[in-house]
């Protein structure tokens, strides 16, 4: 992963960064498709190394990441100048398990899926409705902020 270069002294360290991204809820998904750039909210779990997004499996934003596997992610929060911070995602996904998620027993999920069962509904299970799948964003630019340390 290339190392950030501007912004050294507003950037978190990397347990900064796993705080942040565990305890916030909503990322926003860049892709790029035929007609220009399509953005979408997503929820999302991080693993310290990966960032795992449930997409639904007939989305835009599924069928841009099947053409062309470069996505970029932010995950922000702040309103005062002073209080702005987030994380900015860019690599490549690809999708991890059955497509859509049935449930069968994956060991390369089952941590994202408790990851993202704690955070979304407070318990250890995930529910699965046919719909959606596993995709996993390999980072390979990681920029951070927090304007706090300003």
């Amino acid at each position: 992963m290339r190392e950030q270069r501007r912004g050294r002294k507003i950037a978190m360290s990397q347990a900064e960064i796993d705080v942040f991204l565990a305890e916030q809820r909503t990322c926003r998904v860049a892709t790029s498709s035929p007609s220009g750039p399509h953005l979408t909210p997503l929820w999302f779990a991080w693993d310290g190394t990966s960032l795992w997004l449930n997409s639904v499996v007939k989305s835009q934003r599924w069928t841009d990441l099947e053409r062309d596997p470069r996505v970029a992610v932010v995950v922000d929060t702040g309103d005062a100048f002073t209080e702005l911070r987030g994380v900015e995602i860019r690599g490549r996904v690809e999708s991890v398990g059955d497509v859509p998620r049935s449930g069968a027993p994956d060991p390369d999920l089952e941590t994202p899926e408790l990851l993202y069962a704690r955070k979304y509904t407070g318990g250890d299970k995930m529910h699965y409705d046919g719909r959606h799948a596993w995709l996993r964003v390999t980072p390979e630019k990681l920029t951070s902020w927090d304007f706090r340390k300003m």
